[in-house]
C-alpha cells in the first residue's frame, strides 16, 4: 500500500524516502511538544499551485502581475486569523516564527537597544536573546527566569530588571514553560518604564485562541506565533495586532517617518526581512485558520488540556520531577536528575522504542544543552490522532519501562512492538491509502 502522493511518481527515491517518513510518524507515539499533525486538507493546500507564483508586497499592492487570485487566498487567511483572536491587523507572510519575531525587532527596535527575555536555559526561545542567535547578536539582551522552588516566572526579577535596565521591549513567551503567563503585570512593568510588550505564543497558540489560557492580546502590544504547533497548520509564522496602536514611541521607518505600528511592521517582513511570500503554505494557512474556528476544534484544545493534566499526573505518580509540579498547557518538562538519566541518553533510548520527545534544560541545570538534564513532552500529536486523557497512563507506563530498562535492548524492544500495537488504534492519514493495482 503506498500513499497517494507517492503513486505515479518518476524519482521513486525522494517519493519512497517520503513513504518511509510517512510509516515513521504512523507507527510511533509523537510526544514532541513543538510538532503536530496537519489534516489532508492543509497538506493538498501546501501542494498546490500557488507555489508557482510570486507575490512580492502585499494583496492590492504588488510589485507582479497576475496576483488577483493570490490576493484573495492571502486576503481570507488574514481574516480568517483576526476572527480566531478578535485581532484587529494581521501579518500572515512570516515563514516561520522566528521570521516573525524578526520583524518585530526590525519594526520597533534599533541595533544595541535593550530587551528582556526569558532567558533560554530557564525555558525561554533561542530568539528571546540568545547569543547564538540575531536577537542576542544584534540587539542587548537581558533575561529574567523562574524561581528554583516553583519553577514559575519570577516576575519580581523581571520587574526588578526592567525598572533597572530600561529595556525597549519585554518579550514574553516560551518554548519549555508548562504555566500561564501573567500579562497584565508584564504590561504595568512595561508602561512604569515606556516599553513594549512582545507576547511571542508560537506554543499555546490554539489554547489562547478558544479561551483555555489568559489572553496576551488584551495586554500586549504585538503578538507573533508560528502556526504548526497547537494551531496544527502547516510550518509557519504570523504576527498580530488587537489594538490599533499609533506607534506611542514614535518609531520610524526606513525615510524617517512616524507611521502606525500596523504598517511598520509590513514594512518590516517585505522588504525588510524576506522577499516572495510562499503563497502556498498562506493558502494552507487559510486551511487552518478555517479549523480551528470550528467546533471540532474548540473540542479539541480541551481535549489537549485533559489529556496534558493526566498525563503529568501520571508521571507524578511514576516518581518523575515535573517543573512546577504540573501543566497548565500543552507541554510538560521533566528533570531526570532523580532517576539519574540525562535527557540525552533518554531521549535516544525512547527513539528506539518510537517513542518521539526532545532532550532539554531544566532551570539550574547543570550539564551542557547538548547533553540536558532533562526531556519536554507535549500531548497535541497525539491528541489530534484521537488519544484521550485514559490513555496517558499507557503512554507514560511504557516511557517508564524504557528508561528504567535502558540498556537492556531486548526489553526496548517488546516495547516498540507494543507502541506499534497500541498505535494501530488511532490511523494517521488512513486516506492516503490506495490499492497498488490501481495503479497499474
Amino acid at each position: 500500500m503506498l500513499p497517494y502522493f507517492c503513486a505515479m511518481q518518476k524519482d521513486t527515491q525522494v517519493f519512497d524516502l517520503i513513504n518511509k517518513e510517512l510509516e515513521r510518524q504512523r507507527n510511533g507515539i509523537e510526544l514532541i511538544a513543538s510538532e503536530n499533525f496537519t489534516s489532508l486538507q492543509v497538506m493538498q493546500a501546501m501542494g498546490s499551485v500557488p507555489t508557482n507564483k510570486y507575490a512580492e508586497g502585499y494583496p492590492g499592492k504588488r510589485f507582479y502581475g497576475g496576483c488577483e487570485v493570490i490576493d484573495e487566498i492571502e486576503t481570507l487567511a488574514i481574516e480568517r486569523l483576526k476572527k480566531i483572536f478578535n485581532a484587529s491587523w494581521a501579518n500572515v507572510q512570516p515563514h516561520s516564527g522566528a521570521q516573525a519575531n524578526t520583524a518585530v525587532f526590525l519594526a520597533c527596535l534599533k541595533p544595541g537597544d535593550k530587551i528582556l527575555g526569558l532567558d533560554l536555559s530557564m525555558g525561554g526561545h533561542l530568539t528571546h536573546g540568545s547569543p547564538a542567535n540575531f536577537s542576542g547578536k544584534n540587539y542587548q539582551a537581558l533575561f529574567y527566569g523562574v524561581k528554583k522552588e516553583t519553577g514559575t516566572v519570577d516576575y519580581d526579577h523581571l520587574e526588578a530588571t526592567a525598572q533597572k535596565e530600561k529595556p525597549k521591549m519585554i518579550i514574553c513567551g516560551a518554548s519549555a514553560y508548562s504555566r500561564d503567563w501573567d500579562y497584565k503585570r508584564i504590561r504595568e512593568v512595561a508602561d512604569s518604564i515606556g516599553a513594549l510588550v512582545l507576547a511571542d505564543i508560537a506554543h499555546p497558540a490554539g489554547l489562547i485562541a478558544k479561551g483555555l489560557l489568559n489572553d496576551p492580546f488584551e495586554y500586549c502590544h504585538i503578538v507573533s506565533s508560528t502556526t504548526h504547533k497547537t494551531l496544527r497548520g502547516p510550518r509557519g509564522g504570523i504576527i498580530m495586532m488587537r489594538n490599533d496602536f499609533d506607534n506611542p514611541f514614535g518609531v520610524k521607518d526606513p525615510k524617517g517617518n512616524i507611521r502606525p505600528m500596523s504598517a511598520l511592521l509590513d514594512l518590516a517582513v517585505f522588504p525588510g526581512m524576506q522577499g516572495g511570500p510562499l503563497e502556498h503554505v498562506i493558502a494552507a494557512k487559510a486551511v487552518a485558520f478555517g479549523e480551528i474556528l470550528t467546533d471540532d476544534y474548540t473540542r479539541y484544545a480541551q481535549q489537549i488540556i485533559q489529556n496534558a493534566q493526566a498525563m503529568a499526573k501520571a508521571f507524578v505518580s511514576k516518581g518523575y520531577d515535573l517543573i512546577s509540579g504540573g501543566t497548565d498547557n500543552h507541554l510538560m518538562l521533566i528533570d531526570l536528575r532523580n532517576k539519574n538519566l540525562t535527557g540525552k541518553k533518554a531521549q535516544e533510548t525512547l527513539d528506539k522504542a518510537h517513542i518521539t520527545l526532545n532532550k532539554n534544560a531544566v532551570p539550574f541545570d547543570d550539564k551542557s544543552p547538548f547533553i540536558t538534564s532533562g526531556i519536554r513532552v507535549g500531548v497535541p500529536a497525539i491528541t489530534t490522532r484521537g488519544l484521550k486523557q485514559e490513555h496517558m497512563q499507557t503512554i507514560v507506563d511504557m516511557i517508564d519501562t524504557v528508561l528504567t530498562n535502558a540498556g537492556d535492548d531486548q526489553k526496548i524492544g517488546v516495547v516498540k512492538n507494543d507502541v506499534h500495537e497500541f498505535m494501530k488504534d488511532f490511523p494517521l492519514y488512513p486516506e492516503l491509502e490506495v490499492k497498488e493495482t490501481a495503479m497499474a
